[in-house]
């Protein structure tokens, strides 16, 4: 059986979600994050040398990456399922929404909520001068980029109803944790009518209900 080593608030619940589409039978063993740090425990080391969050064991087989996890599941379960098919345009697509998500989008969101972090983290003394810097880095560089991404993602649902066209595939779920980071951070500092839709459309979904059932409360990390 799937056991997935589930971290509270992380990219580990699309795969329960994916899962739970699939309807593939799994475990959930649950980690909680440390308080003082909000990292994963030294516990998951155990599963995998990384000790991160997604990573799921079947069958004596260990995955990790929540791209090789999505991967894996749909070719071993997923008998045709949720991909589109080789050759189509709608493919092509799907390869790239699969790997744009941790690829170039979540970088981007990582660095920024790492940063925002940095002010309460030095010396008092030095605060204001820390605020600055960070206060630079987002208007010259984060700011701008987080804002060609969200754009480009919106121009893409403009066209599609679906990350890898008229139907939803695996992309959608890999997607949605950074469209919806980015949604709880607050970086849609403009209206962006098609993410806010693609947000609802996989809200309502059986699957992702079940999912956070499973899974546990679920708020990403600010």
């Amino acid at each position: 059986m799937v056991v997935v080593h589930h971290l509270e608030n992380s990219r580990s619940q699309r795969v329960l979600w994916l899962l739970e589409e699939l309807g593939v039978p799994y475990e959930v063993k649950r980690y909680e994050r440390d308080k003082q740090t909000m990292l994963a425990p030294a516990s998951l080391k155990a599963v995998h040398p990384l000790g991160k969050s997604p990573v799921i064991t079947d069958d004596g087989t260990t995955v990790a990456e929540s791209g090789a996890i999505v991967e894996y599941l749909v070719d071993r379960y997923g008998q045709g399922r949720l991909v589109p098919s080789a050759g189509t345009p709608e493919r092509i697509r799907y390869t790239y929404w699969l790997h744009y998500a941790e690829g170039s989008v979540m970088p981007m969101l990582v660095m920024k909520l790492v940063l925002s972090r940095v002010p309460q983290a030095v010396p008092a003394l030095i605060r204001p001068i820390a605020r600055r810097i960070v206060g630079g880095v987002d208007t010259l560089f984060l700011g701008p980029n987080i804002r060609l991404h969200m754009d480009h993602m919106e121009r893409e649902l403009a066209a599609h109803t679906w990350f890898a066209g008229e139907e939803f595939t695996a992309a959608d779920v890999q997607m949605s944790f950074p469209v919806e980071a980015a949604a709880a951070r607050g970086e849609p500092d403009v209206p962006r009518p098609k993410l806010a839709a693609f947000l609802e459309r996989i809200h309502a979904r059986p699957a992702y209900r079940r999912a956070l059932e499973r899974g546990g409360p679920y708020q990403l990390l600010r």
